[in-house]
């Protein structure tokens, strides 16, 4: 098992929630179906997909919905998230994804699983090595330049 409580099985389990949501995705537009499934430290697992909307730039993305229900449930620190699409070859995050992802949990593994059951593995830290954090806004409030 790896420092971050995700062994095999746990991240079968994770995968297979993730493609379980994909199914309810709405994209009536791209028809980019996407579903994702967050593992917080404690065990509980928490699942989103995206939800497109006919004003393009307040569709959610599908990792984003699982943080948020992960926060609903009162989950802060992930370790794990699996993220399903249908390409032939996984998709990653995208940036605002990664940014949120990187909010709860910048060490967390990432699962990425495509058409048939191909599968990556990465960081979340390979994916955003230099995240915005709220170190950041602190720092500039102690310097108003």
């Amino acid at each position: 098992m790896s420092s971050n409580g995700l062994d095999a099985a746990r991240a079968d389990d994770l995968v297979q929630r993730a493609l379980a949501v994909q199914q309810h995705a709405y994209a009536p537009a791209s028809r980019f179906h996407v579903g994702a499934a967050v593992r917080s430290r404690d065990g509980r697992v928490f699942v989103g997909c995206n939800v497109e909307n006919a004003s393009y730039g307040l569709t959610i993305c599908a990792a984003r919905a699982a943080v948020c229900a992960a926060v609903a449930a009162g989950a802060r620190d992930l370790v794990a998230v699996a993220i399903a699409t249908d390409l032939e070859q996984p998709g990653r995050p995208c940036g605002a994804c990664r940014q949120v992802l990187a909010e709860f949990g910048l060490g967390m593994q990432v699962l990425l699983v495509g058409r048939a059951g191909v599968r990556q593995q990465t960081t979340l830290r390979a994916l955003l090595p230099d995240p915005f954090t709220f170190a950041d806004v602190l720092r500039g409030q102690r310097d108003p330049r």
